[in-house]
Parts: C-alpha cells; sequence; structure tokens
C-alpha cells in the first residue's frame, strides 16, 4: 500500500483488529520512509442484487438510499443511530442471503418495513403510509389496527402508537 503522505510504495502493518461485528479488518499502518501512520480498513466485497424498479428498470443496490429512507421514516423518533445501522445491516445482510442476482425494489420495502416494525411504531407507520401509497384516513386506521393484532415486539426506548393512555400497556 502506497504511504498517503509520501507516496512511498510500501508500508508495513503494526497492528491488525476486527470491528466490532466482524465484518471490517483495522489495520494500523506505519511507512518506513517518512514514519506517518495512518489506518486503512479492509472489508469483504460482496455484491448486493441489483433493483428492479417499477416498469422494469434497474439500477445497482445502493446503502445511501436504504439509510435515507431509515432516516425519513425515523426522523425526530428516540431511536438510537446504532440501532438504525444494526436494521440497516439486517437488511444487506437478508439481500446477500438471498442469493439472488435481482431483487424488485417492493420485495426491499418489505425488508425495511420488517426492520422499521421492531424500531419504531410511528416511523413504521410513517413508511408505510408512503410505500404502500395511502389515499385516506381509512388506510392508516387499518394499518393501525393490523399492528393491534399483531403488535411488535417494542423496542426499550419505543412508546406504543396504541396504548390506550400515557404509560398505559395495549
Amino acid at each position: 500500500m502506497h504511504c498517503p503522505f509520501c507516496q512511498h510504495e510500501d508500508t508495513r502493518v503494526i497492528d491488525s483488529r476486527l470491528t466490532e461485528d466482524g465484518a471490517i479488518v483495522r489495520r494500523r499502518r506505519e511507512c518506513p520512509r517518512c514514519g506517518e501512520r495512518f489506518n486503512t480498513f479492509e472489508t469483504a466485497e460482496l455484491k448486493l442484487p441489483t433493483v428492479i424498479k417499477s416498469g422494469e428498470r434497474r439500477e445497482p443496490f445502493d446503502e445511501r438510499k436504504l439509510r435515507t429512507s431509515f432516516e425519513r421514516a425515523l426522523q425526530k423518533r428516540p431511536v438510537a443511530s446504532a440501532a438504525l445501522d444494526a436494521a440497516v445491516r439486517a437488511v444487506i445482510d437478508d439481500l446477500r442471503r438471498s442469493g439472488e442476482r435481482e431483487l424488485p425494489s417492493r420485495q426491499i420495502g418489505e425488508l425495511v418495513m420488517r426492520e422499521l416494525k421492531k424500531l419504531d411504531q410511528v416511523a413504521y407507520v410513517r413508511f408505510a403510509s408512503v410505500y404502500r401509497r395511502f389515499e385516506d384516513v381509512q388506510a392508516f386506521r387499518e394499518e393501525i389496527e393490523r399492528l393491534e393484532r399483531d403488535p411488535p415486539e417494542l423496542g426499550k426506548l419505543q412508546l406504543s402508537l396504541l396504548s390506550k393512555s400515557p404509560g398505559e400497556p395495549i
């Protein structure tokens, strides 16, 4: 690896560590010419499926778009960034495990909804309203009734969307 400071052609690894989830190797390197130290990160490059959009248009999977969808739904909600990161990773892991070369965007949307349902009911309903194109208040009611019939396991910080009064369990 070239030194980013002096462009020397060789550097040496002085330390290697796995990240918390074991998906990335962090290497501490040192340049023998200038003595500067820097980090590099090594990850496995796994191909994610191509997304089939409506109208049969195809585009490469974009993790930034996935993260943005989660962030919009979770805007101003009490969800930790670590929980958001875990939800994004869960969707990506499911996509990799699918083994498919192409997946419809609707299937990815269902995975996002599954993770949002675990994180925050309000964010779930927000996302569902756009994803399922709710046309009126009745569509919201129907989705909330579905949540009442099949309530998700609430996260520690999640407030119930369906409580009868503040602090009262469903």
